[in-house]
């Protein structure tokens, strides 16, 4: 029997669970055999365009439009029916407690009159919530840009850049683009902020480097006074998708490297370069990917290489495991570290300023915005683009802008 029989088999009796409790709580509330069957004809589609997709589905091309649209589908239609099996289930389970409870005590227990169609209206009303949201995270939240703003104090900032502006952009997977008028809204977005230097941190393609083909001329068009660099992500490297042969993985590679160039940015690869303004000079770093338990490509000690302890640092560094693993504590002082990679999940419920989750946290400790130990700062930017999901609900589109302060020194 081949392997792969007996996970597709538990699918199957999940997804039929699943449906039997959904179509439950419509039948309670609508005697209407259109109400009833419509939303299990939906279901069906997705699941049929899901297995489609998966079936036609090869690593060889890569992570397509049509298998995130694929992939969204499914989310669309099976997470809200979460919310109905959890009340329905519970009910379930209030009415065994009651039939064992009349079972015991040789007396009747009657149910509520009504309470399971209200308990049915309750679940699709609270279920229309996160319908409605990926819904609207497919076709517009994913373009929902938003500008965060930081202002950053420290003691040993040079004077010459206090006030000091950065643009950070992360994330962004061209290939999963489809719209080139919102993309040009987000690119134009980025140029109002008018930094003093641009930094992007990783992810510029989902593999390949032909995805960025239409969109050179786009990016092409950002801009910074003082200069654009960038580093590599972990899907930069080409692998997440089956190659011919390894020469090509290495071609597209080096392919991938040289988008950085036609569209302005410096790229650095485990290197340094120190910004001058009125004879002070900081130190920016970039290395490659490195991220726990998968492609540790980065060199930290290479990219610092000729750089003194006392020099203040910003570090590139895509993936921000590597901030908590191994960049937070080191001697070297590296007092801001700038990252991407997680996306926030691009599924969350943010309330700036008061609450912030996301499945996200329970992977990576930093999963978004800015964080602070030992006196040193890392802020994950929730990335421009968007990947396997195609769309974003709750965790929105970011670009970040940094202003750097010299703190006051106080009279003694």
């Amino acid at each position: 029997m081949p392997r792969w029989i007996f996970p597709v088999i538990i699918i199957i009796v999940v997804l039929f669970f699943v449906e039997v409790y959904t179509f439950q709580a419509f039948k309670a509330v609508s005697k209407s055999k259109i109400v009833r069957y419509s939303f299990l004809l939906v279901s069906i589609a997705a699941y049929v365009y899901f297995l489609i997709t998966m079936l036609t589905y090869s690593r060889s091309n890569g992570q397509t439009p049509q298998f995130q649209m694929a992939m969204g589908l499914l989310l669309t239609v099976s997470i809200p029916k979460l919310v109905i099996i959890m009340l329905l289930f519970g009910e379930d389970i209030y009415r065994w407690v009651l039939k064992l409870i009349s079972a015991i005590s040789n007396s009747e227990t009657k149910p509520l009159v009504g309470r399971r169609k209200f308990v049915s209206q309750l679940a699709i009303g609270l279920a229309a919530i996160p319908f409605a949201a990926f819904i609207y995270g497919i076709i517009q939240g994913k373009y929902n840009y938003k500008v965060i703003k930081y202002q950053l104090a420290f003691d040993d900032l040079p004077e010459a850049f206090d006030g000091y502006t950065i643009t950070q952009i992360s994330d962004i997977h061209s290939g999963s683009f489809t719209n080139k008028e919102k993309i040009q809204y987000g690119v134009d977005l980025i140029n109002q902020q008018k930094s003093d230097i641009m930094l992007f941190t990783g992810d510029i393609v989902n593999n390949k480097a032909d995805e960025m083909d239409d969109w050179l001329a786009v990016f092409d068009k950002l801009e910074a006074k003082e200069g654009k660099y960038s580093i590599l992500g972990n899907h930069d490297y080409g692998d997440y998708m089956d190659w011919k042969n390894p020469q090509d993985k290495i071609n597209n590679f080096q392919k991938v490297k040289d988008i950085h160039k036609k569209i302005g940015f410096d790229l650095l690869l485990d290197e340094h370069r120190y910004l001058e303004k009125d004879g002070q000079k900081i130190a920016l770093l970039g290395v490659e990917n490195w991220g726990k338990g998968f492609n540790q490509a980065g060199d930290l000690q290479r990219a610092s290489a000729n750089i003194k302890k006392e020099d203040f640092k910003i570090l590139m560094s895509h993936d921000p495991s590597h901030w908590e693993e191994k960049v937070k504590q080191d001697d070297f002082n590296y007092q801001l570290t700038l990252s991407g990679h997680t996306h926030g999940l691009q599924m969350g419920i943010e309330i700036p300023g008061w609450f912030k989750w996301s499945p996200s946290q329970f992977v990576y400790k930093q999963w978004a915005g800015l964080y602070e130990e030992f006196g040193r700062y890392i802020n994950v930017n929730r990335g421009f683009g968007y990947h396997a999901f195609p769309g974003r609900v709750g965790i929105w589109p970011e670009i970040t802008v940094i202003e750097l302060k010299k703190t006051a020194q106080k009279l003694s």
